[in-house]
């Protein structure tokens, strides 16, 4: 049966996007072929009700009428995580299928459009949207795993707790949950940080309810190949950061004109309602919903302050332009990283997903050119089934980006190959380990002054002492609760 055909638009903040999406559903609407096109949300933070200008949403007018989906359903502070909106996707895109409409997916979360369209790599797929997480039948590997529990880990499991705590607040009970995930399951448990408390609450949740190990998933995972589930055209608007940089910051000065601090102050009076405490930055909740928007870390602690100061302001302004250009270095990293070697390794067994970047720099002068002109021929040529364009050739800055290293796909590899160690060097209190992903990231490590320092102290104190037998990997609870 033949794959149904879905444009998917993926790329940084602050490249257009959105408008690129609403330009291709108004001109699929003149074609006869089809009744025209509806389009998705895939940004995590445009998820979430209000606060539209903190998430960048497009306005009603901007939408030209062009039906949005999955675009602030969700309460700030809910969890929405990726096998909701996964399941959630596919149900909207059925739909839209079936009402011979084509389904744009659009947002700047990778992580959730590569998902989409390569399925069985998500432990989670399968859950469901449950109100609380709830224990199932043990598999005889996970229950064998909970009878080494001590008394303390056990109460922890059978009392677990609704929502992540902050690391910040109670690393106490953060190191159990850690301890508690790799006693169950190593594997994962050595994937996370103790202090992604989110990451390895999650974990946890998906043993609860499914009654298997992450990992088990995970391993069966990696026997299926990677097939794609629609035939995809994916479109990446890029511009170099030299170039996107000056615009990301002139757009943080523009939302902070259209509303951005009341948007925080908003957000701040709902955190008090829901009896969250927000009266100082360590103890405000950035790990769910919308708080973890860029936007309301940096400006919370300014609003908050009794004594609000213009240095403060200034210091909150410059923070969230930071962090934007952070995004999205992080944003283009995942696709060229994650995204692109996916696309390859599935179309290594048949070419399903075609991947196009077009070069968004010059935004004023070079949109309709380089950008939306192309698109249309592309998009014309896709929905037609005969592409014709090499993806390479559009343009010297698509060779560039298009043209990867190779990358593991494998869910098991990749989960393995980023383990997190313990350096007992710069650990100063065993109850708050200090931990550095090993590798690159390790390497790095060892070289700082900071580890340099504590290791010369280390060496003054423990006459004997030898560097090598201070670094563990933390494999068993044990290694951890010494």
């Amino acid at each position: 049966m033949a794959l149904r055909p879905l444009i998917a638009i993926c790329g940084t903040t602050g490249v257009g996007k959105s408008k690129l999406a609403i330009e291709i559903a108004q001109h699929i609407a003149k074609q006869e072929a089809w009744e025209g096109a509806e389009i998705i949300n895939a940004d995590a933070m445009q998820v979430y009700a209000g606060m539209d200008v903190i998430t960048n949403k497009v306005t009603e007018s901007e939408m030209q009428g062009i039906k949005h989906h999955l675009m602030g359903f969700r309460q700030p502070g809910e969890q929405y995580v990726v096998g909701q909106w996964v399941q959630d996707a596919i149900k909207i895109i059925s739909d839209i299928h079936c009402a011979n409409k084509i389904p744009i997916v659009v947002g700047g979360t990778s992580y959730w459009i590569q998902h989409l369209l390569f399925p069985n790599r998500l432990s989670n797929e399968k859950i469901t949207d449950k109100k609380g997480p709830q224990a199932a039948v043990m598999s005889e590997e996970l229950a064998r795993s909970f009878r080494t529990l001590p008394p303390e880990l056990q109460d922890l499991f059978n009392s677990f707790p609704k929502q992540p705590p902050l690391a910040s607040v109670d690393p106490e009970q953060s190191l159990s949950l850690h301890r508690l995930l790799s006693t169950l399951d190593d594997r994962v448990g050595a994937r996370w940080h103790w202090k992604d408390t989110r990451k390895v609450h999650r974990s946890l949740c998906i043993i609860r309810e499914t009654g298997r190990k992450a990992s088990e998933m995970i391993s069966n995972q990696s026997e299926n190949t990677v097939v794609a589930r629609y035939r995809a055209l994916c479109l990446w608007p890029y511009a170099k950061p030299a170039v996107l940089h000056p615009r990301l910051n002139s757009r943080v000065d523009t939302m902070i004109t259209r509303g951005l601090l009341d948007e925080v102050r908003a957000l701040q009076h709902i955190a008090i309602s829901d009896r969250q405490t927000v009266t100082d930055e360590s103890s405000a909740d950035y790990t769910l919903g919308i708080y973890q928007s860029i936007g309301y870390r940096e400006f919370h602690g300014c609003i908050s302050s009794p004594v609000p100061s213009d240095d403060a302001f200034n210091v909150a302004v410059e923070n969230m332009k930071i962090s934007t250009r952070q995004y999205a270095k992080r944003q283009v990293s995942w696709i060229r990283n994650k995204l692109l070697p996916a696309i390859k390794a599935a179309n290594a067994i048949e070419e399903t997903v075609f991947p196009y970047l077009l070069d968004a720099s010059d935004v004023e002068n070079g949109w309709s050119s380089n950008v939306e002109d192309l698109a249309m021929q592309i998009t014309d040529d896709f929905l037609r089934g005969k592409l014709h364009l090499d993806p390479l050739s559009l343009s010297d800055v698509a060779r560039e980006m298009l043209t990867v290293e190779e990358k593991a796909t494998d869910p098991l590899f990749v989960l393995t190959a980023r383990r997190k160690m313990i350096c007992e060097v710069c650990t100063a209190n065993k109850n708050e380990p200090v931990m550095v992903e090993e590798g690159r990231e390790w390497e790095v490590h060892t070289k700082t002054r900071s580890h340099k320092s504590c290791d010369r102290k280390a060496k003054a104190t423990f006459h004997g002492y030898r560097y090598g037998k201070k670094i563990e990997r933390i494999d068993t609870t044990e290694s951890q609760a010494s």
